[in-house]
Formats: C-alpha cells, sequence, structure tokens
C-alpha cells in the first residue's frame, strides 16, 4: 500500500542536526519505495533553505520566537489533514508539536511522534530551570501530544527505557523502530578524503581525530579539547596527531569552545571547518582515523552512524543510547563522559596498533551493514504506521 506521508517538524534548517537530516534521508527512500512524503514546518516561505530541501516543504512561519507559535500552522493542517494517511511528529517542545494536537485531536487523521530524544531526563538534571517550566507545560501540551498519538517512536531500546523517567504524567502507544543513514555516496573515498585535505591542507599528513556536528554543550566539545590537551602532553612532541572541530561554531558556544582550544595552546593542532556538507563531509569522515563524541546525552546520532558506514571506529560516551549495540559489535570504544573518561577513551585508542585500527574499522563497516542502514529504517516506520492508517 502506497502511503501519502506529512513530516511535522520546527524546522528544515540543516544546521537544526540530526532530526532534519534524518527527515531528509528517510523521506529520499520513502519516495523510492512509492509513498510520497511533504513537510509542513515553522519556517519563513522565504527562507533559502526550504527552496533547496529536497524534500516539498509547506512553511507555515515564521512563528512568534523559539516556539515557533503561528495559527497558520494547525490551520494550514486542518484544512489539508485528509491529503495524507500519516502525520509525523518530529520533536517536542516546540509548536510543530502541539500545533499538531490541535489540528488533528479529535478527528480522524492518526499522526505518531519521534521525540528524538527530547524526554531524556539528563535535561531535567541539566537544566532544572528550564524543566520547572516544562513541567507547567507538560499536562495541557506535550502530554497530550504524546497521549492522543497513535504511537510514540523511540529510535532505541534505551530511548523508550529513559523517556518515562521526566515526568510522573506519561502515558503513550511506545514502538521502538529502526533508525539510520545512507551512509556515503557510492565512489572512491581517496577522492573524498583529498577534497578535504585540498581545502584544509593542515591535516594531511596527520594522524587526525573528528568530532563533528552542532557546537552544544550536551555533546561535550570541552571534553574532546581538555582531553586531547592533556594527550598531546603525554605523547611525543613529534606524533602527528590533529583535531578536527566540524561544525558551526559562530555562536556563543562555538567562540567560547575555539578561545578555550587557544588557552589549552592546541591552535596548531585543531582545525575549525564550520558546517561541512557533501564531499567535504564524508573527506572529514575519511581523513580521520576515529570519531570522538563524548556526549551527555545522545538520543542515536546520526553522525556515529554516518563514521560506522566510513569504516571508521567511534569513541563514545556511554550517553549515547546506542553505545551497546555498537560496543557489542566491537567498533567502539566506551567510556563515562567526564573529562576522565574522554582521557581514557583517546589514551585507548592511542594504545592501539595498526592492525589492531584497521581491524576495528572493519567492524565499524559490519555494524552499520547489519544495524543502521537507511532502507531498514524506511521498512521500519512504515510497518509501525500502516496499522493506524484509515481509508474508505
Amino acid at each position: 500500500m502506497s502511503l501519502r506521508l506529512l513530516h511535522c517538524i520546527h524546522s528544515v534548517d540543516p544546521t537544526g542536526g540530526g532530526p532534519v537530516e534524518g527527515l531528509k534521508q528517510l523521506s529520499q527512500i520513502c519516495r523510492e519505495l512509492g509513498h510520497s512524503v511533504e513537510v509542513l514546518s515553522l519556517d519563513d516561505p522565504a527562507a533559502a533553505y526550504v527552496a533547496a530541501c529536497p524534500v516539498p516543504v509547506h512553511a507555515a512561519g515564521p512563528g512568534w520566537r523559539g516556539y515557533g507559535y503561528t495559527p497558520r500552522f494547525d490551520a494550514w493542517l486542518r484544512a489539508h489533514r485528509r491529503d495524507y494517511d500519516m502525520v509525523i511528529v518530529n520533536g517536542l517542545w516546540q509548536y510543530n508539536a502541539f500545533g499538531t494536537w490541535r489540528a488533528l485531536h479529535g478527528t480522524d487523521t492518526p499522526y505518531v511522534v519521534y521525540p528524538h530524544g527530547m524526554l531524556d531526563p539528563w535535561f531535567k538534571r541539566t537544566y532544572p530551570l528550564k524543566h520547572l517550566k516544562k513541567c507547567l507545560y507538560w499536562p495541557w501540551a506535550d502530554y497530550r501530544v504524546l497521549r492522543d498519538a497513535a504511537a510514540v517512536l523511540f529510535t532505541c531500546e534505551e530511548e523508550r527505557r529513559q523517556a518515562s523517567r521526566s515526568f510522573r504524567l506519561y502515558r503513550c502507544v511506545e514502538r521502538v523502530v529502526a533508525y539510520g543513514t545512507p551512509g556515503p555516496p557510492s565512489g572512491d573515498p581517496e577522492l573524498f578524503r583529498r577534497a578535504f585535505a585540498a581545502r584544509w591542507p593542515e591535516t594531511e599528513g596527520r594522524r587526525c581525530l573528528l568530532h563533528l556536528g552542532r557546537m552544544h554543550e550536551k555533546k561535550g566539545p570541552d571534553l574532546v579539547l581538555r582531553a586531547f590537551a592533556r594527550q598531546l602532553q603525554q605523547r611525543p612532541a613529534a606524533e602527528p596527531w590533529h583535531l578536527i572541530m566540524a561544525g558551526p561554531a559562530g555562536h556563543p558556544y562555538g567562540v567560547a569552545m575555539r578561545e578555550l582550544a587557544r588557552s589549552l595552546g592546541l591552535d596548531a593542532r585543531v582545525t575549525w571547518t564550520g558546517m561541512v556538507e557533501g564531499a567535504l563531509k564524508w573527506g572529514a569522515f575519511y581523513q580521520s582515523e576515529a570519531f570522538l563524541l563524548p556526549s551527555h546525552q545522545e538520543n542515536f546520532g546520526i553522525v556515529v552512524a554516518e563514521s560506522l558506514a566510513c569504516g571508521r571506529p567511534v569513541l563514545i560516551s556511554d550517553q549515547v543510547n546506542i553505545w551497546r549495540e555498537i560496543e557489542d559489535a566491537g567498533a567502539a570504544l566506551v567510556a563515562p563522559d567526564d573529562l576522565p573518561g574522554t582521557e581514557q577513551l583517546l589514551a585507548r585508542w592511542s594504545a592501539l596498533t595498526g592492525t589492531e585500527r584497521s581491524a576495528m574499522g572493519a567492524r565499524a563497516r559490519a555494524c552499520f551493514t547489519s544495524r543502521f542502514g537507511i532502507a531498514a529504517s524506511a521498512a521500519s516506520l512504515i510497518a509501525a504506521v500502516t496499522p493506524f492508517v484509515r481509508r474508505p
């Protein structure tokens, strides 16, 4: 059965990270399988990234401040809901979730929700004042969004297990679905690597480690920089270790991280690329020995799966929800999300022989193929939503 799917998301701005990228990749495969896919967002219709999005976007914004409230969103959805068999909400805490509930509550149009890790209790512990505000908002808004959804889709068992621990009031139909990425495009990896090295020649001939993603405190970039600086102090100065920090860093937190690197004396040992896409993104993986992500909270981590797809092992914290699966496959080194844990990751990686690193890279690729391919993700999503589709 061919389905008509509508994704509701706050924004299709590519700087939004994993949820936006996951939506694009999943939509492409679903369309190849014969399903139609469109997006409803709170973006300004004039935004350049709306026109550039590979999936048709109905931009109902701009909405009010960061939350994105605009009556145009739910008005559009009420008017067009019968054009779709299933509505898929991506994320919580912004108006695309509550607006979908307002538009569809009491109708016969079903919707499902991807929380994308936004119910993780880490946020409750780390931002207690924000959590207090969420507690006031929760009973009359996002609790209803989850309660009345046909299903709430978690991308791994760990995410499902943690979700009920943030709020005492919690009720929904839980489903765990596969999630992943298509991996790098076909072609010679060496060409991608050379493209990256041509753009940032200081990385050529170095033993590079990669940290790629939004520059955000939850991803532990400060731990990356501090642990890397300490590792350099403990290794011979002649060893060609280099760190690639890839992702948008022009905001205040990103600027603070660059200042931290400078204070640690890392200017000659760190390359800041800004946001990388396409060939340069894949080149960043291929130019590196391993991917480093000591996150304090990571629901899935599309970039983790992308690293595995490139045959690059991952050095991750035990707060990345898929760490068990990757460690069991022998494709990851795992440690706590603190400075000693991150130092341990780097020390363990440094101690591996070239043969051991190569074997780990082969296991990384095999792990991706068996667990995190996009085709399995699309099939899992369609299988999860099909039972709720109502047709005359």
